[in-house]
């Protein structure tokens, strides 16, 4: 990268530019513009040289880049503990990338084949991220499982650009010369390039390139700077030393501001500061309401490298261990032992604090190769999402669950465990899985394996309307209950965000969602049974005082939510939620149900 200055007169003119709100916050500052030369099409297809001297060439830029990366790992040291969480794994998994893998096996191949190392490269790479990304079909676009697989293409499409760089003796992206107190302007920003800012002197980044849910997102985040990505326009519209406020709540960048916005964003600058300051001491606090009742805020785990990011939340435990991550793009199934290992380690790390680990739930938006090579799943199948998901596929095929009760089962020995059944409808499913359960306790036992005397509750999520209607009789069943609102919402209301023509129909805050929520919680109460919430509505502050009123006492979301749900707890109190929640209950329109919210959080806040 270089530095950009344009050309054509400048702009003085005040004028805004939208993008996608990666880090919220707000900042003010010169604007420092670099630009990616691009790498652009390898200019030979068929090599020159000799196979042996491509795979020489190959693999001295593999070895560059690994220490390039490892160069990386010990600059990593200076960033905040959540930057050092995000990018340090990301990292390791680009190193395990270089190392033996798919891509040196599939480059190796092409070399051989009389490409040249740039090509095999490029191809390998793509060919790689396009698979990822052809585990799209059917995801729900903005939804984890979709940004997981956005991120994995991402990867080998990073990895590819580090190796044809390398290949060519590129130089890469240099802050070096970059003031204190600018705002990063970039045409794109790779990971690697977000582990060289300092937070000390970067008050804010801003890219056309990029999108929400990306590892530079994340990293950005993680960094706690303000950050707007996908501005269009932007490298035509913003000049080295240009002053741009920055919004990094709106996805707004001011270029040229006036006097009078720069006033109204130093009062805001001064506010997020102020923000910062009190959700950093939120990890060290109690979870209780001003009347004093204790509010349970856990966190959501889909990969094992997020494992840290919980313990800087002040998360009180793991209320959903997302185990598909294991399964995706797996070559066969994991066995007892790998999954042990993987579980173990969790429940080691958590301590005392509570690891609830939901068995397999697979349908829907997901598929797996290795699932579908041992012919449990086809990918021709019609309406998935109302098909054999969850627990009816794994009573279909009783050994996948036999097999990651085991090692569940012997990994609770390391700490305190929940286990989770996904997609409930009847009592029936419940009592087939528990006896597998017991069955497999006293097979373990037999064998000498140290589980315990007593079996870690088995409990079940509710995410259908036939669960949420029947509550009352699957309590009975279950040791605790977790609601599963998103997919709650979507049973509910027939609506599936990713169809375009009815995403404005899918609502949580719908009457009929509410009711269900209200219901089962009251019904879950009667039967002394434990209840929970996760989902979106679980993360989001605006909503937390709507489902304490509705009797909710233990959330579990994102890691990154917890602070802000934790300062909403800790700033209301008990008989204020539930008067909140008689209103909403008795509102029969969802406009009038956010209004009541809003009112709500004005009074709160004023």
């Amino acid at each position: 990268m270089q530095a950009h200055r344009g050309s054509g007169d400048e702009l003085r003119s005040e004028h805004t530019l939208t993008g996608e709100p990666i880090g919220s916050g707000y900042a003010i500052g010169p604007a420092f513009v670099v630009s990616e030369d691009a790498t652009g099409e390898p200019a030979l297809r068929i090599s020159q040289l000799s196979a042996e001297e491509e795979r020489s060439r190959f693999n001295e830029a593999v070895a560059r880049s690994i220490k390039q990366l490892k160069k990386l790992q010990n600059r990593i040291a200076h960033l905040p503990d959540e930057s050092q969480v995000e990018i340090g794994p990301l990292l390791e998994v680009y190193q395990r990338m270089l190392g033996p893998s798919r891509l040196q096996k599939g480059v190796l191949e092409r070399v051989d084949a009389g490409l040249t190392a740039e090509m095999a490269v490029q191809e390998t790479t793509e060919e790689l991220a396009e698979l990822m990304l052809g585990t799209l079909d059917g995801k729900e676009p903005g939804s984890e499982d979709a940004a997981a697989a956005e991120r994995r293409a991402g990867e080998f499409r990073e990895i590819g650009r580090r190796l044809i760089r390398n290949l060519r003796k590129e130089s890469f992206l240099s802050l070096a010369s970059l003031p204190a107190g600018a705002v990063l302007v970039a045409d794109t920003l790779r990971p690697a390039d977000a582990a060289l800012i300092d937070p000390a002197h970067v008050v804010a980044v801003v890219t056309e390139d990029g999108g929400s849910t990306g590892h530079t997102a994340i990293m950005l985040r993680a960094l706690g700077i303000p950050a707007v990505l996908a501005v269009s326009g932007l490298m035509d519209q913003v000049r080295n030393g240009t002053t741009v406020i920055v919004d990094g709540y709106g996805g707004t960048i001011t270029v040229n501001p006036s006097q009078r916005a720069l006033r109204q964003a130093r009062r805001h600058v001064e506010a997020y500061a102020q923000e910062r300051q009190e959700l950093s001491r939120m990890r060290r606090r109690a979870s209780r309401l001003t009347s004093g009742e204790k509010i349970s805020l856990q966190a959501n785990l889909e990969l094992p490298a997020e494992l840290p990011l919980i313990a800087q939340s002040g998360a009180a435990g793991i209320g959903l261990l997302r185990t598909e991550f294991l399964f995706i793009n797996a070559d066969m199934l994991p066995d007892e032992t790998a999954q042990y290992d993987i579980y173990s380690s969790i429940v080691s790390t958590m301590g005392s604090d509570s690891t609830t680990i939901r068995v397999l739930d697979w349908g829907g938006e997901k598929q797996g190769d290795a699932l579908t090579r041992a012919g449990i799943i086809s990918r021709d199948t019609v309406n998935p999402a109302l098909g054999r998901r969850g627990i009816r596929l794994l009573l279909e095929h009783p050994e996948l669950l036999e097999t990651q009760f085991a090692a569940i089962l012997h990994a609770a020995a390391k700490g305190p465990v929940r286990v989770l059944l996904p997609m409930v409808t009847v009592a029936s499913e419940i009592i087939a899985a528990r006896d597998i359960y017991e069955r497999v306790a006293r097979r373990l036992k037999r064998k000498g394996v140290d589980i315990g005397d007593t079996l870690p509750p088995l409990g079940i999520m509710v995410e259908t309307p036939a669960a949420a209607l029947t509550a009352g009789v699957l309590a009975q069943y279950a040791d605790f209950l977790a609601i599963g609102s998103n997919d709650l919402t979507m049973y509910t209301l027939a609506a599936d965000r990713a169809a375009s023509e009815v995403a404005d129909l899918y609502d949580p805050l719908h009457p009929a969602v509410l009711r269900m929520i209200a219901e089962i919680i009251s019904a879950s109460l009667l039967e002394r049974c434990p209840v929970s919430i996760c989902g979106e509505i679980a993360g989001n502050p605006r909503f937390t005082p709507l489902l304490i009123g509705l009797g909710c006492r233990s959330f579990s979301m994102s890691a990154s939510s917890v602070p802000r749900v934790k300062q909403i707890v800790r700033g209301t109190n008990y008989t204020a939620c539930k008067q909140l929640a008689r209103q909403v209950l008795a509102a029969t329109d969802p406009k009038e149900i956010r209004r009541l919210l809003d009112t709500f959080q004005h009074d709160m806040s004023g």
